[in-house]
């Protein structure tokens, strides 16, 4: 998400004792699955992440990643698992970078709730998109690596792949507007002006341009593990929000991190962009078309105003799950105060076409 804290989040803690799971049943059932889970099973849980709790399982020999859906009652439409579970084993099939999935348990009676195992990437995950702790040619390298990786995904033939009932082709924005505009009436959290105009005119004012691929629907740095010592995307993580969808919505999502208030970009001009070594906003927008050979693309305050919309519904969602003791994340509650601004951003954009 787009205001996730700016640090390195690759740590691992105790298990929250609200996400406490039973690891000898666990365990058990995993010798069960799995050839290569031998020794006594330990589980940690990772710092990080608002939405399903994730784990690091090791037997002393290897080590594997656990995400579940969490406990508790929980929005309809979100904590797919399955669905992630899904598309990453799709995305193995092809030379993607995403972890090698192993098994989906659908029995909540193994540890309470759905999940699914996929095998441990080592790298970095930061999230701090200004990298101040690489040189500008090494930050130029990790943004070139993060477009050319969002190309790459949005060029998959997913049919050829086995997900082409994944989503539904054709009206995504009209779609996701509705989604999120029904999380946000669901959630318990406070009314917002700004969402309350935005759900009116956004519906209205969809472009007519439409094309269809994989959408990742949360690509983020902080979605991303890093080579641990080279500037390049490893792996792509969180596919919980991913569908067929418009690619136009990853790309802008991604640059509407730029847009949060608040953020790292707040103060940054171009020519102080361009020191560092990051592209422009223009500059990506440029590189993405050059890579999927697209002239260019046009109402984009339209689509940075649904991004931050949708953003804002992200955010008002978890607000709403720390008034429920669900949210799974550390600093989930200051986090879920960030929908107003973002929704007031968002209705920045959508004025400039008349809203």
């Amino acid at each position: 998400m787009p205001t996730q804290p700016h640090t390195i989040i690759t740590g691992i803690k105790e298990v929250d004792p609200q996400h406490a799971l039973d690891v000898p049943t666990l365990e058990a059932y995993l010798k069960g699955q799995l050839e290569d889970v031998t020794g006594s099973l330990t589980v940690k849980q990772f710092r990080g992440g608002q939405s399903n709790p994730t784990y690091h399982l090791s037997d002393g020999h290897k080590q594997w990643v656990l995400r579940r859906k969490p406990p508790g009652v929980l929005v309809a439409s979100a904590h797919a698992v399955d669905r992630e579970y899904r598309i990453i084993s799709a995305l193995n099939r092809i030379d993607f970078p995403v972890p090698r999935a192993r098994l989906l348990c659908e029995d909540p009676d193994v540890i309470g709730t759905m999940f699914f195992i996929m095998d441990h990437v080592e790298g970095r995950v930061l999230t701090d998109q200004l990298l101040p702790d690489e040189t500008p040619a090494q930050r130029a390298s990790i943004y070139e690596s993060q477009i050319q990786t969002l190309a790459a995904l949005h060029q998959v033939d997913y049919a050829a792949i086995g997900l082409e009932d994944y989503g539904k082709p054709g009206n995504y924005f009209a779609r996701q507007i509705h989604r999120w505009g029904r999380q946000y009436t669901d959630s318990p959290a406070e009314r917002i002006p700004a969402m309350e105009r935005l759900m009116e005119w956004l519906p209205d004012n969809i472009p007519t341009e439409e094309s269809t691929s994989i959408t990742h629907g949360d690509y983020g740095l902080n979605n991303q593990i890093l080579h641990p010592t080279e500037p390049h995307v490893a792996a792509v993580l969180d596919w919980e929000l991913s569908t067929i969808g418009h690619p136009f919505g990853d790309l802008t999502y991604h640059l509407a991190q730029r847009e949060s208030p608040n953020g790292v970009f707040a103060n940054q001009s171009d020519e102080d962009l361009r020191a560092l070594g990051i592209p422009t906003t223009d500059e990506y927008v440029a590189r993405y078309c050059e890579l999927t050979g697209r002239d260019g693309i046009g109402d984009l305050d339209f689509y940075l105003a649904f991004q931050l919309f949708r953003s804002a519904g992200i955010m008002h969602g978890i607000a709403g799950r720390v008034m429920t003791g669900t949210a799974a994340g550390e600093g989930a509650e200051e986090i879920g105060k960030l929908a107003r601004p973002l929704a007031e951003q968002s209705l920045v954009h959508a004025r400039k076409l008349g809203a």
